[in-house]
């Protein structure tokens, strides 16, 4: 069952993609559409995977749903590498590279502590 406390991991991936919603945004202005879906979508569904995490029916399907979570962190983080080596797009605040390192950095202590559960 859903507990509804001060989630950190869930709070930083609720304003992580808040974050990305608005880069995204920035990229759809240029007209790099394609770009900027990428990023839309798998910046935001770290922390839908987190959420949804919260819900698990298991041990194991919420670690699955974490190690999800962990591809879509590393997905955003190269594609958002792409734009900071591009010169074609603007390059990511540096608050969002320290603030997705740091949610990688959880998402994989907490799936490995999960696994020592």
């Amino acid at each position: 069952m859903r507990n509804d406390k001060d989630n950190l991991i869930v709070r930083l991936t609720f304003e992580f993609a808040l974050k990305i919603i608005s880069y995204s945004e920035e990229i759809r202005q240029m007209n790099r559409f394609e770009m900027a879906s990428q990023i839309f979508r798998s910046g935001t569904s770290v922390g839908a995977n987190i959420r949804e995490a919260q819900n698990a029916e298991s041990k194991a399907d919420f670690i699955h749903k974490f190690k999800i979570a962990a591809k879509e962190a590393d997905e955003v983080t190269y594609w958002l590498e792409l734009c900071t080596k591009s010169e074609h797009y603007p390059n990511p605040k540096e608050e969002i590279l320290k603030e997705l390192h740091s949610i990688n950095l959880i998402i994989s202590k907490i799936i490995s502590s999960s696994k020592k559960l």
